[in-house]
């Protein structure tokens, strides 16, 4: 029996937890995670990731994602299931990555960051650092655009997801 529970322990530590962070958490980081999930269960990696989102702002708090960007994912058969929540310092020593959708947001993670202190273990990096297909740097908040504005997000969002799932430094 107590083998069996150092494996489980053993295995569990292995998994990677990711976060994707934006500014109202209910456009860019709850699409990003859940097309990451959608991902991570079409090539049979769930067994290796926990994927979350949140915001920096607190605005939003407990709504679902606002209904364009839900229906536009729904378009490419994507279910955007997750409430908003706020980021907050636990998130720090719980994820290994924080990946952030703009300057903005990488500015305010780093700053929150800073009053996680030194036991933190997340790694913080813009998300888009990952994007094969593109030179943007930054996943524009489609929040006062159009549905294009949605699509494009989404076409950013699964090729920087694509990368980031291929890179060495996220790989379990």
């Amino acid at each position: 029996m107590k083998k069996y529970y150092k494996l489980l322990k053993f295995e569990f530590e292995m998994k990677k937890k990711l976060l994707f962070v934006c500014l109202g958490n209910i456009c860019r980081s709850p699409a990003a995670e859940a097309v990451c999930l959608h991902k991570i269960y079409e090539q049979g990696l769930q067994d290796y990731y926990e994927v979350d989102s949140a915001g920096t702002g607190s605005w939003h708090v407990g709504n679902k994602a606002d209904s364009r960007m839900r229906a536009a994912a729904l378009r490419r058969g994507i279910e955007i299931k997750s409430l908003a929540r706020q980021i907050s310092l636990h998130d720090f020593y719980e994820f290994d990555f924080i990946l952030t959708m703009d300057k903005d947001n990488l500015s305010t993670v780093e700053s929150l960051s800073s009053k996680a202190g030194q036991q933190k273990i997340a790694n913080i990096q813009p998300l888009l650092k990952f994007a094969r297909k593109t030179n943007i740097i930054e996943v524009p908040d489609p929040y006062y655009g159009g549905e294009k504005g949605f699509e494009d997000v989404l076409d950013l969002l699964d090729d920087a997801i694509d990368g980031l799932l291929a890179s060495p430094e996220i790989i379990c």
